[in-house]
């Protein structure tokens, strides 16, 4: 499994008019193929007056890639969406493009460049995200040396996500996982040996680009 990926960073949504066919495209995170599939439902209900409501998505885990071309000729709508998202970077999304035919071919060159421009303008809209694999550990520390253990989580780039103050003070907090070894070096340095923390779990989180 790759320790970095790209998502879509908000919903969003973009519009033009290419010879009065009007193209609505729509981008969002999604965790799983059932909502992948349920969020192009959604708006082919709300656009059910629509000629095409074209669609792809990547769910990054199982490696699920699938697209639709809802009736446009093969190859020129779901195809050029995917290869948007496929170049950038980008997976656990879903695009959904909304075309109401304004009376003019477009041929299948037109229709690619349409579609392909629906789905970069909607990506665009929503940002990327990169998600990177995080380890979240807990560590019980002597008073004393509290806050120079969160300075260190700081220095490296973590954040402290919770603490608990009993005979000593127990810290859960969270690092990029590429920062693990230096923090256990220096975990052991300040303590003199006489602390060592507990992995909990490893979760990719969204950092915005």
């Amino acid at each position: 499994m790759s320790d970095t990926y790209f998502v879509p960073c908000a919903e969003a949504e973009s519009e033009f008019t290419e010879k009065r066919s009007r193209f609505i495209g729509r981008v969002r995170r999604v965790e799983t193929e059932a909502d992948a599939r349920a969020y192009i439902e959604k708006i082919k209900k709300q656009h059910y007056d629509a000629r095409h409501n074209c669609w792809c998505y990547i769910v990054h885990d199982g490696g699920i890639v699938r697209y639709g071309d809802d009736g446009e000729p093969q190859g020129t709508a779901g195809q050029p969406m995917l290869n948007v998202f496929q170049r950038e970077g980008v997976e656990n999304v879903v695009c959904v493009v909304t075309r109401y035919f304004g009376g003019v071919l477009l041929g299948a060159g037109g229709l690619t460049r349409a579609y392909g421009k629906s789905a970069k303008d909607a990506l665009d809209a929503a940002g990327k995200a990169r998600m990177t694999l995080w380890t979240r550990l807990r560590v019980s520390v002597p008073y004393p040396l509290f806050e120079r253990l969160t300075r260190l989580v700081d220095s490296l780039g973590g954040a402290v996500e919770g603490s608990d103050y009993g005979a000593d003070v127990t810290v859960t907090l969270r690092l990029p996982q590429e920062q693990g070894a230096s923090f256990e070096a220096a975990l052991t340095e300040l303590s003199g040996g006489g602390v060592s923390p507990e992995m909990l779990d490893a979760v990719f989180l969204p950092q915005k680009i």
